[in-house]
Parts: structure tokens; sequence; C-alpha cells
């Protein structure tokens, strides 16, 4: 990825990161251990993929600053909150992510599960004091609470961790993906968008079919990396899934069966795209970037 994208890619992260900076409490402020964690989870790692959605689509729709910042802090805490829960003992056990220990383990257990809790409740403050009339904030947090839930990532979450030495076929599978992967993807698509209009059917229903396609995508490449990178590359345990006996895309499909689903998702992610013209280049770009990254 090069030219205007980059450097939009480039100055949006450092602008979330800012933002992300000021929306979380004070890590002198008590409890000072609990604040310094949950910035410590958050803080100066990741990709920020979700936020660079809500930005991306709020582009389309010319959205206002303030909101799309409320909304990409938030999604993030959201996802950074289930990334805090997901590495712990009790679940996926990890002892790396982003490039360094995980919560648990730089802190301790009951550190960590309070600092899931804590931003899960932080996203939905941020989000609810942006500067929005009642009627646009409102299904903004719907949206999120929904994909947040037990009908969204932490339903997906859970039918993960019951899947465990199951052969799942590809329908069961994808099910399981569109909950717990995809559903805060949709949200950021959506949150972005609804951050500068009241969306049409036709409108919602091709964001719908790109946010499908990308979440799907995103899974897909996850299960390729945790194959074939290694560790320091992904800044996270490479090879869990097969160690862990979960079902992947590669382990149902293959690797070169996979390689060829993530590259049609993109293009299915382009395609829903065409009713909005040029004006959904980063969108384009995005679904792109989330099929060539290499961790």
């Amino acid at each position: 990825m090069s030219g205007p994208f980059q450097t939009w890619m480039t100055s949006t992260q450092a602008a979330v990161e800012i933002a992300l900076t000021q929306y979380l409490p004070a890590p002198t402020q008590l409890p000072q251990k609990l604040h310094e964690a949950m910035a410590y989870a958050v803080l100066d790692g990741g990709k920020r993929v979700r936020p660079l959605l809500v930005f991306a689509a709020g582009n389309l729709f010319s959205a206002p600053n303030e909101l799309l910042s409320r909304a990409a802090c938030a999604v993030e805490m959201i996802h950074a909150y289930s990334l805090v829960h997901d590495d712990m003992p009790c679940m996926d056990d990890d002892a790396l992510r982003r490039g360094k220990p995980t919560v648990h383990k730089k802190y301790d257990e009951a550190t960590a599960l309070l600092v899931g809790d804590a931003l899960q409740a932080q996203a939905f403050l941020v989000l609810s004091e942006a500067q929005a009339e009642a009627d646009r904030k409102l299904p903004m947090l719907q949206l999120l609470a929904h994909a947040s839930g037990s009908l969204g990532m932490c339903g997906g979450q859970a039918i993960d961790l019951d899947s465990v030495g199951i052969a799942l076929n590809i329908t069961e599978l994808e099910q399981m993906h569109r909950l717990k992967t995809g559903a805060l993807l949709r949200a950021s698509v959506l949150l972005g968008a609804m951050s500068g209009k009241h969306l049409s059917a036709v409108e919602t229903s091709a964001l719908d079919d790109y946010a499908r396609a990308i979440g799907l995508a995103f899974q897909v490449v996850d299960d390729v990396l945790d194959a074939t990178a290694d560790s320091a590359t992904l800044g996270k345990t490479a090879g869990k899934d097969a160690a862990d006996n979960k079902p992947t895309y590669v382990s149902l499909l293959g690797l070169e069966a996979s390689r060829q689903l993530a590259q049609k998702l993109c293009s299915d992610a382009h395609q829903a795209l065409s009713i909005f013209g040029e004006s959904a280049q980063y969108l384009h770009d995005l679904a792109d970037l989330i099929v060539q990254r290499k961790a």
C-alpha cells in the first residue's frame, strides 16, 4: 500500500491513538493499577483495522470527526477487551499479544478480568457522550451492543470454545466467524456510515455485503497466517489453532484453497461497494489490506 491511502491510514491511526489516550481514564487516577493496565491493553499496538473502517465508511457521508472519533475508539475498546479476555487461561491461554506479554501475564488474572470489564463499559460511555442527537446515537449504541453480545462477538467466542476438537463443516465454521470476528467488523462499517446520515435500505444492504465479505476474509487470512507465519511476525503465538485442535479454514479447505477463498471474498467486497463509486476508495483499499496483510 502506498500513495494517498497510506497517507490517510497513517494519519488516521495516529489520530485514533491520541483519541484513545484522551478517552481512557488517566493512569494516575485511582485505581491506578487498573487504569495503567487498561492503557497497556489498548495503546501502542494493533493495526486499528476497526477504527480505520469507521473512518473510511464515515468518509462516504461526510460524517463529523468528533462522532467518528468516538465511534472508532468505542469499537477499538470493545475489540481490546475481547482480546484481553480471550487470552486468559480460562479461554485461549496465551502469553503473547501485539508483540508483548498479554495483560494477565504482565499483571495478573484478576486485573485482566477487570480490564476487560472496564473497557467494555468505557466504550459505551465514550460513544454515549458524543455530541450528536439522540436519534442518531441510540441506534449506534444498540448496534455496538448487539455486535458485542451473545448474538455477536461473545456468542462467536462461545461457539469457538465449544468447538475444540470437533469437526465443524464449512457452514458451521462460517457462522461461528460471522459472529466472533465479523459482527464487530460489520459494526465498525455501519457505525462510521451512521455517523454521517440515516442510511437507506440500499446503502445498508451494500455496506452489509461489504462487511460480511471482509469479516470472513479477515478470519480466513488469520487462519492462513496462523499456519504459515512465525510468532515474531504475528505478534502472538503462531500455530496455536492447530496445537489447540481448533477447526479453521486451513484445516477444512487446505492452505491454497483458503488463500483463493480470501481473494474471492476481497472481490465480493469490492463489488458490494460499486454503488458508491470512487467515494468508497478507502473501503476498497481496506479490503485489499485485510487480505494482503502479513500479520
